[in-house]
């Protein structure tokens, strides 16, 4: 049996998708997950990661385990406590969801000490581990879905400057075959999309979906900052515009990692677009 924490979000969604799919037995928790939001024959349990103590039916009787490193409640994260409940579950092998920001901005308290120490924990788990470092998703997008469907705008700062986005099913596919096959053990794998893509050329390609224009308007960073002050603390909002602004040659490197284990190309930006322009008409 596979336990999927994170189920509701944009990766462990559609990690739930495929493992169901493939016929395998799935456990899927999130703190506001219901029957609604799963597949048919998937069992889906109420948990919080920040209360280690209620994943105990999330994982028991599990083998596998997908970790999601807690989102903008990391910092609340006993990860050890995590690890120590799913082991006595019978989970032997964790998939866990990082950053690539571990690798990249190892001294930034929101994107590398903290996710290097939830890496930590389960490099010290004793359990089968891999760990996912993808850069930005494409589904970040969903920040502009309000204003294209009021007002068909844009808004986003350094609008020329590219990232190798990466679409979340991409991430969930390979989260998928780490978890269900073997020889994936002790690597960690960095995910990135096909080519670096803009915030202007992110924006034309939802244009295109749409078919429609979308005018797009270039932030200042201090507009940006504003804006993002009012869902992301500040050292994660002040990282990440400096990642968005002034990338290393790290972040815009495109990765072989994808490709080499689903044997195909990852998926563009205008193809995630195209699929999920619902949300913007």
């Amino acid at each position: 049996m596979f336990a999927v924490t994170g189920a509701t979000g944009n990766v462990g969604r559609s990690l739930v998708q495929a493992l169901a799919a493939a016929g395998a037995q799935v456990t899927a928790t999130s703190r506001g997950i219901s029957d609604a939001v799963v597949p048919e024959g998937v069992q889906c349990t109420q948990a919080d990661l920040v209360d280690a103590e209620s994943l105990r039916p999330v994982f028991d009787g599990a083998d596998a385990l997908f970790l999601q490193s807690g989102g903008p409640s990391a910092h609340l994260l006993s990860p050890q406590d995590i690890l120590d409940v799913a082991k006595a579950g019978g989970v032997g092998r964790v998939v866990l969801l990082s950053s690539q920001g571990v690798a990249t901005r190892p001294h930034s308290a929101s994107h590398g000490d903290l996710a290097r120490s939830i890496e930590e924990a389960v490099e010290r788990s004793g359990m089968d581990w891999t760990i996912l470092r993808p850069g930005g998703f494409n589904s970040n997008a969903y920040a502009w879905a309000e204003s294209v469907r009021a007002r068909r705008t844009a808004a986003a700062p350094f609008a020329d400057i590219g990232l190798p986005t990466i679409d979340p099913d991409d991430i969930a596919e390979v989260a998928a075959a780490a978890l269900w096959e073997d020889g994936h053990a002790g690597q960690i794998y960095e995910l990135t999309g096909p080519a670096l893509s803009t915030p202007r050329q992110r924006a034309e390609a939802i244009a295109d979906a749409l078919g429609e224009p979308v005018r797009f308007i270039e932030q200042t960073r201090d507009e940006a900052r504003a804006q993002m002050l009012q869902f992301m603390p500040e050292p994660v909002v002040e990282t990440t515009l400096t990642i968005l602004g002034e990338p290393t040659p790290a972040e815009q490197l495109i990765t072989p990692d994808v490709e080499r284990l689903l044997g195909r190309a990852p998926r563009t930006f205008a193809g995630w677009a195209q699929r999920h322009i619902g949300a913007f008409r």
